[in-house]
């Protein structure tokens, strides 16, 4: 099946051609997987356009978060949304973009510290703009029922 036409399938069972599942809750995780797939497919679209990966854009978020304070690898890597992401490799190639730029800490010489230089601060409110339209034009629900769904993800977590 062609990517564009998979990707578009509302139905779980339809997307997987599959009616059966061991339970509701195998059908409740492996639709949370789907769709956090079908939603990062999209995202990623938008932030190709502008020369980024997801994990270069979550980078750029966190350091924006704290910005103009820098921050060290080992704190951008606790607040990733995939953990098992290389940080000092994103961080290279952001780098080499000039999006990002490196120095010594002035508390610990031995520590590196990030900031955001005015070309990243440029291409993460551009690629920002491109993520929330993802949001806006896909996401079609209400504010109560986002937070219904946020309060319900949260409960999934809780237990980690």
């Amino acid at each position: 099946m062609h990517v564009c036409t998979y990707i578009c399938v509302v139905k779980l069972e339809d997307a997987l051609q599959s009616t059966k599942f061991e339970s509701q809750k195998q059908k409740a995780g492996l639709n949370v997987l789907y769709t956090a797939w079908w939603l990062k497919t999209l995202i990623s679209k938008e932030l190709k356009e502008v020369g980024l990966t997801h994990e270069q854009y979550n980078v750029l978020r966190i350091l924006n978060g704290k910005h103009p304070v820098q921050m060290c690898v080992r704190d951008i890597g606790c607040r990733m949304i995939e953990r098992s992401s290389n940080v000092p490799r994103i961080v290279d190639r952001l780098e080499l973009k000039k999006l990002v730029k490196r120095s010594t800490s002035v508390i610990d010489k031995r520590e590196t510290v990030i900031h955001l230089t005015i070309a990243g601060i440029d291409i993460l409110n551009n690629a920002s703009k491109r993520v929330e339209q993802v949001f806006k034009n896909s996401l079609l629900l209400s504010e109560v029922k986002a937070g219904e769904l946020n309060n319900l993800l949260e409960q999934l977590r809780s237990a980690e």
